[in-house]
């Protein structure tokens, strides 16, 4: 069976950072194509940002202010949120292909 639980969400000042993370077990981090996608309320599920074996790529709107990575030894994956922005403000979700999503963390930005 394979679940993901994320965490690590919370509520900070535009400016501040916060690191998520997206513990999988049932599949081997390492192996899988993971993503995080977001969504704001009133908005559609919109994607943030991708892990593959050997790269990774980001929305435009996060760009040089988000890092995703991973652990293999701890089956975990991390996004790094940096220069955090009111319009980031959105629930937080890890995804693995084969459309398993864990529960979802909150992120809100207050200006």
């Amino acid at each position: 069976q394979v679940q993901l639980v994320e965490s690590g969400g919370g509520l900070v000042q535009a400016g501040g950072s916060l690191r998520l993370s997206c513990v999988v077990s049932g599949r081997i981090v390492g192996r899988n194509t993971m993503y995080w996608y977001r969504q704001a309320p009133g908005k559609q599920r919109e994607f943030v940002a991708v892990i593959t074996s050997g790269s990774t790529n980001y929305a435009d709107s996060v760009k040089g202010r988000f890092t995703i990575s991973r652990d293999n030894a701890k089956n975990t994956m991390y996004l790094q949120m940096n220069s955090l922005k009111p319009e980031d403000t959105a629930v937080y979700y890890c995804h693995l292909p084969g459309d398993y999503w864990g529960q979802g963390t909150q992120v809100t930005v207050s200006s």
